[in-house]
């Protein structure tokens, strides 16, 4: 166990020192908001030896909503992206984090109280991490920040599902349309099962064509998916890029598009449900959610405008690192 994190220490320090010799200035630094407006900032400095420091200071204080992440959640998430970023494959484990101090101010939305609410740290805030540390090392475009949490139920049944979006572009590829992105990976419940034994009919599930940022490389579509109801239930979502600020786009590429959660009633009347909310529904009401998009990478206007938003097809990664592998299990899945 200790030569295996000893070479996952050595895997990060070799990145980090790469990264340290082509910084423009003393720090990286990263700023994205969640959608009620709470900040999460980073400023990462790494020094010569392959030492990085992620500093959070500035970073909003705790909210009052379930949006708040535990420092665990912080800390996983840098040590996704890290592995992401290492030119060769390492087995997931603490050595990674061996060269990084991390630094979350005490009582932000990073490290909230005992008492806090944290559901959605888990499952909506962990994906905004991930996306501003990949900004601060301009890594990769940002993919729809979300898992888009449905769940639907009364006193005699429940059923809970996430929904795939875009992911982001980078420098040489298109990012994959309708997909789960980063620290997740669930599989969505067939038609004919959900169908067969819960009150919903799936009226539509396809990707949103033409919500992906444009850029040289072009960030995936998100998807659409509606649902009819067949009797009285209580509809719950907890999804995120509902705001104003879209999954980003680099070096020129265009922002992805922002979701939308729309409760359509029986009579024909469209209901706003914006990110967060918990209604009752009657039989013939139906749920549309549409998911976030991926950013673009690089300027569009490279590229002739018959191909400007290709088809759904990516750069192959070359044969090593855990992006290779990801992909290989995702292809044999």
């Amino acid at each position: 166990m200790a030569y295996i994190q000893e070479n996952a220490e050595g895997a990060v320090r070799d990145m980090l020192k790469e990264v340290s010799q082509s910084m423009q200035g003393p720090s990286l630094s990263a700023l994205e908001h969640l959608d009620d407006g709470t900040a999460i900032q980073l400023s990462i400095s790494i020094t010569s030896q392959g030492e990085a420091t992620f500093d959070f200071s500035g970073t909003g204080r705790l909210v009052a909503g379930n949006l708040n992440a535990p420092r665990a959640v912080t800390l996983s998430a840098i040590l996704y992206c890290l592995r992401c970023m290492v030119a060769h494959d390492v087995p997931l484990n603490q050595g990674c984090l061996k060269p990084v101090k991390v630094v979350i101010p005490e009582g932000s939305v990073l490290d909230p109280r005992e008492d806090s609410a944290v559901v959605g740290g888990n499952v909506l805030t962990c994906q905004r991490l991930v996306d501003v540390v990949f900004k601060a090392f301009a890594v990769c475009a940002a993919s729809q920040g979300c898992m888009n949490n449905t769940v639907f139920g009364d006193e005699s049944m429940g059923y809970y599902e996430t929904v795939a979006g875009g992911a982001g572009a980078g420098p040489g590829w298109h990012g994959r349309s309708g997909v789960h992105t980063h620290m997740t990976n669930t599989r969505i419940t067939d038609p004919e099962i959900l169908e067969r034994r819960y009150p919903v009919v799936l009226k539509q599930f396809h990707l949103n064509r033409g919500t992906g940022g444009l850029g040289l490389y072009c960030g995936g579509d998100g998807v659409l998916r509606e649902m009819l109801f067949r009797r009285p239930l209580t509809l719950s979502v907890l999804t995120e890029r509902r705001g104003p600020y879209k999954p980003y786009g680099l070096e020129g590429g265009g922002d992805g598009s922002t979701g939308r959660n729309t409760l359509v009633r029986a009579s024909g009347q469209e209901q706003d449900l914006s990110g967060k909310a918990c209604v009752g529904v009657e039989p013939g009401d139906t749920f549309r959610l549409e998911s976030p998009a991926g950013g673009g990478y690089g300027d569009p206007s490279a590229v002739l405008p018959a191909v400007s938003k290709p088809p759904n097809t990516a750069a192959p990664l070359k044969g090593g690192g855990s992006l290779y592998t990801y992909k290989l299990n995702q292809e044999s899945a």
